[in-house]
């Protein structure tokens, strides 16, 4: 699993910048997270880049996002672990597969948690992840008009599936995307 052929393989089935620069902030708040916990970074790091490789796929029928994925996976040759979580992180929206793993249940807290933190820094001045506060995040939270996309019932799901408050995964999410800022179309160059 090489991190370049992946993202090939994501190109390939996505063409949408705003996709690919998801699937960079998902990566590395895998990434994150692998360090943090001792776990294997590169294979963390890569089912967060693939997570939504069928996502343009399959925008138009919902409810196969993560199957055609896991196809897709499973035909490239991606190990069951990484195929499983690409299933997984879909739990209760478009699967019904649990997230079990530690890597599962990861994916699963932080990718909404991604998209929010990343529209909160849209909206400041700078577009920086670089001084954004937890605070600056749980007050966008409790605004409903805010990222009406971004479902926080999963997210906090996600953060129970952990058995962490909410402010802590916010906290955590925050610190890895902000090595990848610019990536993702952040900053104040952007």
């Amino acid at each position: 699993m090489e991190r370049d052929k992946a993202l090939e393989l994501l190109k390939r089935h996505n063409a949408e910048e705003g996709h690919i620069r998801h699937a960079v902030a998902v990566e590395a708040t895998m990434r994150h997270f692998a360090r943090k916990l001792g776990e294997d970074e590169k294979l963390w790091g890569i089912t967060g880049l693939l997570h939504d490789i069928d996502w343009e796929k399959t925008q138009e029928t919902p409810e196969r996002h993560t199957h055609v994925g896991a196809q897709i996976l499973e035909e490239e040759g991606y190990p069951p672990q990484v195929v499983r979580a690409v299933l997984s992180h879909g739990w209760g929206i478009c699967s019904d597969v649990k997230p079990e793993s530690d890597m599962e249940k990861y994916l699963f807290a932080v990718d909404e948690l991604t998209g929010f933190v990343t529209a909160v820094a849209l909206v400041r001045p700078g577009k920086s992840l670089q001084d954004l506060k937890v605070k600056s995040v749980r007050k966008k939270w409790k605004d409903k008009a805010f990222a009406r996309g971004v479902d926080r019932d999963v997210i906090q799901r996600g953060a129970e599936l952990l058995g962490q408050p909410l402010e802590d995964l916010i906290e955590e999410v925050i610190e890895a995307l902000k090595p990848v800022e610019k990536e993702i179309g952040l900053g104040e160059d952007d």
